[in-house]
C-alpha cells in the first residue's frame, strides 16, 4: 500500500437478526471490491461457519479458525485466492471460543490486535458477525473502521434495530471512537409484496438520520444456488439483474 492509498477499511456486517443475508453480502460485496482490484480478506466470525462453507471450506476438516486468533492469538490463518478473494474460516469451535473470552486478558481487543499485523496487505476487510450482540460481535466493533448493516424488509425487523443502534453507540462512546455506520442494506425485497413496501418505506424514514440507505437487494433463489455451487452470484450467474446492484454498492463502499 503506497502512502497516496487509503488507509485499510474494515467492515463488520452486523446484525443481531439472523437470516439477513449477512454471509451473503459479505462474500459477495467482497468479490466485488476484489473484481475492482482492491486486496480483499474475509473473517467469518459466526459459529455457524456459513460464510466458511460457501466459499468452499469444510469448517469440520480445518486445522486452525479465527479462534485460535483471538483465543490463543496465533496468527490469522488465512486462506489465499479464493475467487480472487483471502479468508480466515470459522468453525463451531467459535462458539466454545466466545465462552473463553468472557475471562480473557483484554480480550476486547482480540480481533483488533490479529488484524493489525495485515493492515497493510489489504484494502477492505469485512467481517462477518454472529447473529447476536455477544462478545463475538462486540469484538468485531471494536476492531472495524465502519459497521454495515443488513436490514431484512419486513417491519419485525425493527424490534431490534433500536437495541442494534445502542450496541453500535456504546462501541463509539468506549472501545471504538472511530467507528463510523457504512449504512444500511435492505434485504429479501419483494417489490410486488405491499408489506415489504410499507417496511422498506420505514427503513428509509427511520434509519436514514444513522446512515446511508442503499439499494434493497431482492429475494432471489440465485443466491442459494450460487452459494451452493460455493461461488459468489457473478460467477454462478453473471447476467444476474442483483449483480448490478451489488456492484453498485461496492463501489460505494470504495468512498469510505
Amino acid at each position: 500500500m503506497s502512502t497516496s492509498d487509503p488507509p485499510c477499511r474494515i467492515i463488520a456486517l452486523f446484525n443481531q437478526a439472523g437470516g439477513v443475508a449477512k454471509s451473503t453480502l459479505t462474500q459477495n460485496l467482497g468479490y466485488h471490491l476484489a473484481r475492482r482490484k482492491h486486496r480483499v480478506l474475509l473473517i467469518d466470525l459466526d459459529p455457524q461457519a456459513s460464510l466458511t462453507k460457501f466459499m468452499g471450506l469444510v469448517p469440520s476438516q480445518l486445522q486452525k479458525t479465527v479462534a485460535d486468533a483471538i483465543i490463543d492469538e496465533q496468527p490469522l490463518p488465512i486462506h489465499e485466492g479464493i475467487h480472487g478473494m483471502d479468508l480466515v474460516p470459522a468453525s463451531r469451535v467459535l462458539s466454545g471460543a466466545e465462552m473463553q473470552l468472557v475471562s480473557a486478558a483484554m480480550r476486547e481487543l482480540r480481533l483488533k490486535e490479529a488484524v493489525e499485523s495485515v493492515l497493510n496487505e489489504y484494502d477492505f476487510i469485512l467481517i462477518d458477525c454472529p447473529p447476536s450482540l455477544g462478545l463475538l460481535s462486540y469484538i468485531a466493533l471494536v476492531a472495524a473502521t465502519h459497521v454495515l448493516v443488513p436490514v431484512e424488509t419486513h417491519l419485525k425487523a425493527f424490534e431490534g434495530t433500536d437495541e442494534l443502534l445502542q450496541t453500535i453507540t456504546h462501541v463509539k462512546n468506549k472501545a471504538n471512537r472511530k467507528i463510523q455506520i457504512a449504512g444500511f442494506i435492505p434485504t429479501r425485497y419483494a417489490q410486488q409484496n405491499s408489506a415489504d413496501k410499507r417496511a422498506l418505506a420505514a427503513i428509509q424514514e427511520q434509519l436514514s438520520a444513522w446512515g446511508r440507505i442503499f439499494p434493497p437487494i431482492p429475494r432471489a433463489t440465485a443466491f442459494v444456488d450460487a452459494s451452493e455451487e460455493r461461488a459468489p452470484l457473478a460467477v454462478f450467474d453473471p447476467k444476474h439483474p442483483v449483480v448490478a446492484i451489488l456492484e453498485e454498492i461496492a463501489k460505494a463502499l470504495e468512498a469510505l
